[in-house]
């Protein structure tokens, strides 16, 4: 199972479960942690290959990597918490797995907060994923990594997110980079079903306006679903949590209180 840490807040509040990215940790939501446990039961997780939850040598994680699967492995540690259901804050890739939690287990979500999501990939996105598949074996995937974490976050101010996420990054296995690498480089065909099928669970979308690469593609989506929200905040890259936090923390609680 999953590592996860919780703060316990009253029994009688929701519960908000927090979803990272690809290369990152629990530990990159430690600026929300404060504002939230205020008002929720908070639930960290490390998704597999990640932080604390690192592969048992003999299966390591049996070699399923699918969307399906690594949002089961959440699902698996809400049961074993018992919790029935939950508010899902996202970024990155995170934000991915919590759509496809809403599409699988729409009974277990209440709201979603997708920061810095990833719903469409430019001609220039996928150019660089086949480019990476095609050299994942060849050039050492640290580089790799930081050559992708400066093409999202390009700017001055993106500076601690990218080094945040690299040294997090330096914590994963390589077989490890390399399977959520390759997962990540498949997953056209499932955003195109996410964007032609509108959910019904309320959204909102938390997006950086220096995100070039993701923040076009959120535009239309929040404009054609009835259940969606835009956020926007200025001088702000990709990591929206990490480059903004009290404009992330006000906006995502007061919407998740409504």
């Amino acid at each position: 199972m999953l590592h996860y840490t919780t703060y316990l807040h009253n029994e009688k509040k929701p519960w908000v479960t927090f979803v990272h990215g690809a290369g990152g940790s629990s530990t990159i939501w430690f600026k929300q942690i404060r504002d939230f446990k205020l008002h929720f039961n908070v639930l960290l997780l490390d998704l597999r290959g990640h932080g604390n939850s690192k592969p048992k040598l003999k299966d390591s994680f049996k070699n399923d990597y699918t969307f399906d699967s690594i949002s089961y492995d959440i699902i698996e540690v809400l049961d074993y918490l018992k919790i029935k259901k939950t508010h899902f804050i996202g970024i990155s890739l995170g934000t991915i797995i919590i759509r496809n939690i809403a599409e699988n287990y729409p009974d277990r979500v209440d709201k979603m907060i997708l920061g810095g999501a990833m719903m469409k990939l430019n001609v220039r996105s996928r150019f660089l994923m086949k480019l990476g598949v095609a050299f994942k074996s060849v050039i050492p995937y640290m580089l790799l990594y930081k050559l992708f974490a400066f093409i999202i976050m390009p700017r001055k101010n993106h500076k601690d997110s990218r080094l945040l996420f690299v040294i997090e990054a330096k914590k994963l296995y390589q077989k490890e980079f390399i399977r959520w690498f390759k997962l990540a480089s498949e997953i056209n065909p499932l955003l195109k079903f996410f964007r032609e099928k509108e959910s019904h669970i309320p959204s909102l979308y938390v997006m950086g306006e220096q995100d070039h690469l993701f923040l076009p593609g959120i535009k239309k989506i929040a404009q054609q679903q009835k259940k969606a929200r835009l956020q926007i905040i200025e001088n702000c890259g990709h990591v929206v949590n990490v480059e903004q936090p009290i404009f992330f923390n006000k906006h995502s609680i007061a919407f998740l209180k409504v």
